[in-house]
């Protein structure tokens, strides 16, 4: 595949700095570790009292977390929740499904990103007329670009009352070749999660719990299933705001946890790197289950839910930012997230980029 450069000037919010991010898809550039990051001084010392007054000031916010060089700096709860109040996290559960395919991969249940899904499904394929989606490949799924019918949106309804959601996604017709465009699809992320069932002989829960939940250090709670039982791939996993942090800090650490290989870091750094352009929004990306878009000036990958539900990496300043919000429709949805995305940019990372960049003029002089 030819690289596709994607060029945007951005502002450097309160660095009046301006620079050009350059966005290469299908990079080979690795993302930038945060173990190659100088620690500032005392992280603790940095205040966000702006960002906790603006998040307490929101009706539908329940938690803002900030780990920064692996300091937890801030953690808040709103709205009546604690820390152990469970979280629908929506479609961050896709960004844990797309960890839980590049395991299944490093443990030979999957070959590769290239195969094709007509390997798991062959009986639902069968048809002469089914041989282009028999191509679709693992890696169509992981970046939405499998060219089916989206699910999601107009669809996501008479999807999720069908008798067989594999099924149902499998007979969407295919409106264009896949790999060329992306089409943000739920039933994407249920097909992964069926493959994964097929291919490592376990429930997904069962493979999460293994693969996930123990390395990190808690339990995985049960998540819904289609009528097959298939756990549903893509949306309504349940995790407390420090499971999020746990998850997020994975990421941020190329993949290890607790002095554990957990994901293999060629997938954590495959997973951050943009594949496919949104078609939502101008600037804005997807990876293997993680968006991307620019964030204060930062290259800024991140998981994110229906409602505000979100685990922010900036991995040039070691910095992870989790919330959680109300996921009940509401006309206060759309504004609310606009206030978060406010929030998380202008409250949280563009201050610790003025601290991180003091403390490096600090250490020169």
């Amino acid at each position: 595949m030819v690289a596709n450069p994607i060029c945007q000037i951005v502002s450097k919010r309160l660095a009046a700095t301006v620079f050009t991010l350059c966005i290469v898809i299908e990079s080979t550039q690795p993302t930038v570790s945060a173990q190659e990051v100088t620690r500032p001084v005392s992280a603790p010392a940095v205040q966000l009292d702006a960002a906790v007054e603006m998040a307490g000031s929101l009706p539908r916010l329940y938690s803002l977390l900030v780990s920064w060089h692996d300091d937890l700096i801030l953690e808040e709860y709103f709205n009546g929740r604690g820390p152990s109040t469970i979280a629908n996290v929506k479609s961050v559960s896709k960004s844990v499904i797309s960890a839980l395919i590049g395991i299944a991969i490093s443990e030979a249940h999957i070959e590769s990103v290239g195969q094709p899904i007509g390997d798991f499904f062959g009986e639902e394929l069968a048809s002469e007329t089914d041989a282009g989606k028999r191509r679709i490949t693992i890696d169509d799924l992981l970046t939405m670009q499998s060219g089916l019918e989206t699910t999601s949106n107009r669809n996501y309804g008479a999807w999720t009352q069908s008798s067989d959601w594999v099924r149902f996604a499998l007979a969407q017709p295919l409106e264009r070749s896949p790999g060329s465009r992306m089409e943000y699809s739920t039933g994407n992320t249920h097909l992964l999660s069926a493959i994964l069932t097929i291919a490592t002989g376990k429930s997904t829960l069962a493979f999460a719990r293994e693969a996930l939940g123990e390395p990190l250090g808690f339990h995985l709670a049960n998540w819904p299933q289609d009528p097959q039982g298939i756990y549903f791939g893509g949306n309504d996993m349940e995790f407390t705001p420090r499971q999020m942090m746990a998850f997020g800090q994975l990421y941020l650490h190329g993949g290890r946890a607790n002095g554990s290989q957990v994901i293999p870091a060629d997938w954590v750094g495959a997973s951050l790197r943009p594949r496919a352009v949104s078609t939502r929004e101008s600037g804005r990306y997807y990876g293997y289950g993680w968006w991307i878009r620019e964030m204060a000036g930062y290259w800024t990958p991140y998981a994110w839910g229906y409602g505000g539900q979100f685990i922010v990496l900036v991995p040039e300043l070691n910095l992870v930012v989790v919330t959680t919000s109300s996921s009940f429709p509401s006309d206060e949805r759309r504004p609310h997230l606009r206030q978060l995305y406010d929030l998380i940019e202008d409250l949280v990372i563009a201050p610790l980029s003025d601290a991180q960049r003091l403390a490096a003029v600090v250490r020169v002089h």
